[in-house]
């Protein structure tokens, strides 16, 4: 068993006390935003019904809603009180010793808990660094805005010979004219899990081969995937991210989940979202101005989440992690 080491972060750092009256606050007001997007899904789902938007971030990512629902602070971050005790069960909590406390301003015995930091590194070394190789490599690359949102259209092409994907949607322009649509523009996804989803033909349609390996040398941040992927990151990461910014990134990825769906081929209006008509000129500029807006709130989440990370990332010798600059966004 490794001798039991700091709570605070690996290099030099300040822990925070959070009195219960003020982390009480803040974890209801995480669980009340995330139950606006949680509570209509699981209620959907007890009815056996399927939304094609508003379903994804709860059933293609592997964060349930009830852990989602759990608020944390951070890594470094010392709550106090006795409602503190319910997590010494939780997975990467710990009660902090005298020394500790006293390094928090807090006195010697007093009822108090936070995410242990060393537990999480020493089990979890592995999805640190790669999460910390995508964000820094994706922040640093310029953002690519050619795309069109095709990848969707390129998951349903030609998939008369196919399973179908979304066997309860309807293509809005029917089958021959969405095969038209890919075969008439320049297909250039650069996101491996999007590109995994192409029908079969597809595949050589695509003018770059995105893969498991060459993913971190490939992502960028104008790719609306990449993007929705942020909150991918950030939950893999807790307890050590404040839960706050995990549903910045959350709801990010709502965001963008609606657009990336709005500009599929699917016909949506019943749902209630307008399609976005890339296959004309003017859907095409209107993808583009969504997808540059995008792309500059999750530069900002980037740099959030590395400002966050880069102590950690740091003491295990991957260095400190470069924000991007203004003319990557």
């Amino acid at each position: 068993m490794p001798p039991r080491t700091s709570l605070a972060p690996p290099v030099e750092s300040k822990l925070h006390a959070l009195p219960q009256d003020d982390w009480l606050r803040r974890q209801a007001g995480h669980q009340a935003r995330v139950r606006q997007y949680a509570d209509p899904y699981l209620a959907r789902r007890s009815a056996g019904r399927k939304h094609p938007v508003e379903d994804f971030l709860f059933t293609y990512y592997t964060q349930k809603p009830g852990q989602l629902l759990r608020w944390h602070p951070g890594a470094g971050v010392v709550l106090t009180g006795p409602a503190a005790t319910e997590r010494a069960g939780w997975k990467y909590y710990r009660a902090p010793d005298d020394g500790e406390l006293a390094a928090a301003g807090l006195a010697a015995g007093t009822t108090a808990v936070a995410v242990d930091v060393e537990a999480f590194v020493r089990d979890r070394r592995d999805a640190l660094q790669f999460a910390g190789i995508i964000l820094s490599g994706t922040a640093a690359r310029p953002a690519q805005f050619g795309c069109f949102g095709l990848h969707e259209w390129a998951m349903v092409y030609r998939q008369d010979k196919f399973e179908l994907r979304h066997e309860y949607l309807q293509l809005r322009l029917g089958p021959e004219r969405t095969d038209e649509v890919v075969e008439g523009n320049r297909i250039r996804c650069s996101h491996f899990d999007a590109f995994r989803f192409y029908t079969p033909d597809a595949v050589p349609l695509n003018s770059l081969i995105p893969s498991r390996e060459n993913q971190r040398t490939l992502e960028q941040p104008g790719c609306l995937h990449a993007n929705m992927d942020l909150y991918k990151w950030a939950y893999k990461l807790a307890p050590l991210l404040p839960s706050e910014l995990v549903m910045d990134c959350f709801e990010l990825s709502w965001r963008i989940r609606a657009m990336d769906m709005q500009a599929s081929p699917y016909d949506l209006e019943e749902w209630g979202y307008p399609a976005i008509l890339i296959e004309t000129p003017e859907g095409k500029a209107a993808y583009v101005e969504y997808q540059r807006a995008f792309s500059a709130e999750s530069q900002e989440l980037r740099r959030r989440l590395l400002r966050e990370l880069s102590p950690l990332l740091q003491s295990l010798g991957s260095g400190p992690a470069p924000e991007p600059t203004e003319g990557q966004q």
